[in-house]
């Protein structure tokens, strides 16, 4: 029951359509479902190894929290700007889908949305709820974290493994403009991230 609770937070954590969702998408309509996958693996890796500090010692973890959200918290915003940045589509649809696979390889992919996850202030506090939440933020045997950590990587991983899939399913079946207007729309989501995590971080 408690790899069921955790995999459903897990799928519940990844599902919102936020910077990495976006992200997922236009990698996923330009380079195909392994690339939009790949980042999900980063994405669930990152999960996973939060789901782990918060188990290893949840009051270290907590008590930390506040001497690196701020850092975290502009490093992340920065490599949301910059990503924005290097996703604005630049010509038409058909020639960004030609020059997509010379770009990075799938596991170039997934340390990127590793990276993104992990700096991404929000996942802390997130877990940290997880934890309180179910009872593990004192004490915790061993194999229940374990049961934890792996059910929080099975749903993240289950949400890529899905939204991938859909959009590169319909990806034959969408106007190639479609393809232009999710590009720009992610870009100028993760521009908006990027700018919010900076915002919170000096303030």
């Amino acid at each position: 029951m408690l790899f069921l609770k955790a995999m459903a937070m897990g799928l519940a954590i990844a599902a919102p359509l936020g910077p990495i969702g976006a992200l997922c998408i236009q990698r996923t309509l330009a380079r195909g479902f392994w690339a939009g996958l790949a980042g999900g693996l980063g994405t669930a890796l990152a999960d996973a190894l939060y789901a782990a500090l918060a188990a290893a010692g949840f009051a270290t973890f907590a008590a930390t929290l506040s001497r690196v959200a701020a850092p975290l918290g502009l490093v992340g915003g920065a490599f949301l700007l910059w990503l924005a940045w290097k996703g604005w589509p630049q010509g038409t649809p058909a020639t960004r889908a030609a020059e997509a696979p010379a770009a990075r390889g799938l596991a170039a992919t997934t340390g990127i949305t590793f990276a993104l996850t992990m700096a991404n202030p929000a996942t802390i506090l997130t877990f940290a709820a997880i934890f309180a939440g179910l009872g593990l933020a004192q004490t915790a045997s061993a194999t229940a974290a374990a049961g934890v950590v792996a059910g929080v990587f099975a749903g993240s991983m289950l949400w890529w493994l899905i939204l991938a899939g859909a959009v590169a399913a319909l990806h034959r079946r969408l106007p190639p403009a479609f393809t232009l207007w999710v590009a720009r729309l992610s870009s100028l989501m993760m521009a908006a991230f990027g700018l919010w995590a900076l915002a919170g971080a000096l303030s």
